[in-house]
């Protein structure tokens, strides 16, 4: 009896070492199994997720792209309004200008004339009022002078800055009377002038000047 035994217990044994190898090699099996299964579920979310921030990005460019190019145009038209602005406050410091000099001219000549009868008003005052009347007269003549323009100065004309009168001259517009009568030369080189703030109202500006 205890020879039979042996063999039974070393078979047992190897029937449980058998079996303890079959359950390893499949318990791997199921491992490397999940294993792949999860290298294979990360690379199914890595690649959407890979796209969106791609998408992301470049929704990200394009916006900062347009942001830019709304920004340099909202400067240029800031600078286009500046520009403008100085070119009519040019014109406005030129034209008080004028007027101060001209009121500063009368009123010196009223002062002189009104100090001279001051002086020998009980010999002849009748005869000295005439002579008050004289300045009177010399307003017309200074008003005459002033008239003739320089017709190759754009900047008479209301509206245009020394900036646009530049341009203008490059273009061929050299004078006044191009753009107060232009020819349709003249009107095609003006186009290009459309821009400037009054454009429709130069032609008639120009008319006043001359």
């Amino acid at each position: 009896m205890a020879k039979k035994s042996k063999p039974s217990i070393e078979a047992i044994v190897k029937s449980v070492n058998k079996e303890f190898d079959k359950a390893s090699t499949q318990i791997e099996g199921l491992i490397n199994d999940a294993l792949k299964q999860l290298d294979q579920l990360q690379s199914q979310v890595q690649e959407p997720v890979r796209k969106l921030l791609k998408e992301v990005e470049e929704l990200r460019e394009r916006e900062i792209g347009r942001f830019n190019d709304e920004l340099e145009r909202r400067m240029n038209d800031f600078h286009e309004l500046q520009t403008s602005l100085l070119e009519k406050l040019g014109i406005a410091s030129k034209e008080v200008e004028t007027d101060v000099k001209k009121a500063a001219k009368t009123t010196a000549k009223k002062a002189k004339t009104a100090a001279q009868p001051a002086k020998p008003a009980a010999k002849k005052p009748a005869a000295k009022k005439a002579p008050a009347k004289k300045p009177a007269a010399k307003k017309p003549a200074a008003k005459k002078a002033a008239k003739p323009a320089d017709k190759s100065d754009l900047t008479l004309v209301k509206g245009i800055g020394p900036a646009t009168a530049k341009k203008m001259k490059d273009a061929g517009i050299t004078s006044i009377e191009q753009i107060a009568n232009p020819s349709d030369a003249d009107k095609k080189k003006l186009e290009a002038f459309k821009s400037v703030k009054g454009f429709d109202s130069l032609s008639s500006e120009a008319k006043k000047v001359l």
